[in-house]
């Protein structure tokens, strides 16, 4: 009996090892999966009770909690992180094909070929998120993390395309047995080398600037609705939030600060719209576009108009002040004329054509007919200048729609929504200062000069164009002290070069410029 009894502990004692063992092992690749308590039953089986309590399994959830070491939380934290990352790259990811299957298939989501060409489907991409994320941009403060985040990512997609915009250019290449040899290489095409770069510069400006407002308390905002607000908003934006200031206006340091970020954003909208008048220069001028013109710029300008432009002493100024340019609709009209006009004049100049009854052919001198395009581009570059943010021409359209270039039409679409956030913060910074200046009555001549806007700036201010008034006066002087008629006529039809307005934005010439 008593070797029975002992043999039948041994071979407890065993199962319970072989048990134990198993759950160890399962633990070591679960790692919590089951609980055993063992303890009592081998110190029971040892003592050769048989009143023992049976083997007790405590699972996890009807137990108590089990303690984790400082190691098992960090694991747990760094596991929970990737796939949190994990999870987002799927969306990311999922997000990229929806994008760029819209962008392969033209906006056509049938699959039946009628989309439009990659580059305008790219340029729209790029329109629409820039409208998406930044909207209308009521107000000078930060931009949420999380619309940040999402900007630089999804702009970084569209422009990852102008990667693979490569053109060919000589290289060397060394051979084995010490020859050289040349070889044609790929590299990214020059003009997008050059601007993409400088126009991810700027939107880092525009962001930073934008982001220099986050600890400013001096102004705030209140709703049109609001009990604050004086109600006395006299523009057609009534929907932008008015400025409120402190009675006694901004503080010195505010005022510098605010004219410095106005400085540097009228440096990046300069530049934006200097980019972006030499890509739209650059494109090709649609067939159907020039099949839409009159035949002369008369007809295009209208008598009145053809008047001003080709008189004999021609003030820009003075001709765009008998226009009217009371409204957005006026002012676009008045823009789609003067180019029409200068590209009749240009074709004009360039027809080869001997025949009278050609459709572009006329009895004007190649002399003032280039003097006349001169003068219609100066008011052109006038009213960019003026009217910053005022809405496309339908040349620029007309461009836009038909180009076939990739990479131009990432460079005229970014440059674009470039300029027009940065005319957008620059009108928010305007608010400000219009209040400031509304609500305090001291301010000197020097602020209110140093606060001049920037549509109050004519190109002639701009350009320093009032030595010209000077010279005319000094030629008048001249015809009146001279005798001899041909130094009369020939100071009469003296004209002063004017420099283009882009030519002054530095790094990019203007498009007249060139030729």
């Amino acid at each position: 009996m008593v070797r029975a009894s002992e043999q039948e502990q041994e071979s407890y004692r065993s199962r319970l090892f072989n048990f134990k063992w198993r759950n160890n092992d399962n633990n070591s690749t679960t790692r919590h999966n089951k609980s055993l308590s063992v303890e009592t039953g081998l110190d029971e089986a040892a003592t050769g009770s048989h009143d023992a309590e049976p083997l007790t399994i405590i699972h996890p959830s009807q137990g108590p909690p089990l303690s984790r070491s400082a190691a098992d939380e960090a694991a747990l934290a760094a596991l929970a992180a990737a796939q949190a990352r994990e999870k987002q790259l799927l969306a990311d990811m999922e997000q990229m094909k929806e994008r760029f299957s819209k962008l392969l298939l033209g906006e056509d989501n049938s699959g039946g070929g009628k989309g439009v060409s990659s580059a305008l489907a790219l340029s729209n991409a790029i329109t629409n998120l820039a409208a998406s994320v930044f909207g209308e941009q009521r107000r000078l403060e930060p931009m949420p993390a999380e619309r940040r985040a999402r900007w630089r990512k999804e702009i970084d997609w569209l422009l990852s395309v102008t990667e693979y915009v490569v053109e060919f250019a000589p290289s060397q290449q060394k051979n084995k047995d010490g020859t050289n040899m040349e070889i044609m290489t790929t590299r990214q095409r020059t003009d997008l080398h050059m601007n993409i770069p400088a126009l991810k510069k700027l939107d880092a400006m525009l962001i930073d600037c934008l982001e220099n407002f986050k600890d400013q308390s001096e102004f705030s905002y209140v709703s049109k609705d609001s009990p604050d607000s004086d109600g006395k908003r006299n523009d057609d934006k009534w929907w932008i939030p008015t400025v409120k200031v402190p009675p006694d206006g901004l503080s010195e340091a505010s005022r510098r600060f605010l004219q410095y970020q106005k400085d540097c954003v009228n440096q990046v909208l300069k530049a934006a719209m200097a980019i972006n008048a030499q890509v739209l220069f650059e494109m090709e001028i649609p067939e159907s576009y020039i099949d839409s013109l009159p035949k002369n710029g008369r007809a295009s300008l209208g008598d009145q108009m053809y008047k001003n432009i080709t008189v004999d002493f021609f003030d820009p100024d003075q001709f765009l002040s008998s226009m009217d340019m009371s409204s957005e609709h006026k002012i676009v009209d008045l823009k789609n004329r003067i180019e029409a006009s200068i590209i009749i004049w240009k074709r004009k100049m360039v027809y080869k054509d001997s025949k009278s009854s050609a459709p572009w052919a006329s009895g004007v001198s190649l002399e003032k007919r280039e003097v006349f395009e001169e003068r219609a581009e100066t008011i052109l570059l006038i009213l960019k200048q003026r009217y910053p943010g005022i809405s496309q021409s339908a040349l620029d359209i007309s461009k836009i729609q038909f180009n076939k270039d990739v990479g131009q039409a990432v460079l005229e679409s970014y440059s674009r929504i470039l300029e027009s956030l940065a005319y957008t913060v620059l009108s928010r910074i305007d608010d400000v200062l219009e209040a400031d200046r509304a609500g305090n009555k001291r301010n000197t001549p020097m602020e209110a000069e140093d606060e001049t806007l920037v549509g109050s700036m004519t190109l002639s201010d701009f350009m320093g164009w009032d030595f010209d008034q000077a010279g005319n006066a000094d030629l008048e002087s001249k015809k009146d002290l001279s005798d001899d008629p041909l130094v009369k006529e020939k100071l009469s039809v003296v004209t002063t070069k004017k420099t283009s307005y882009l030519e002054t934005l530095g790094g990019v010439k203007s498009p007249t410029a060139r030729h």
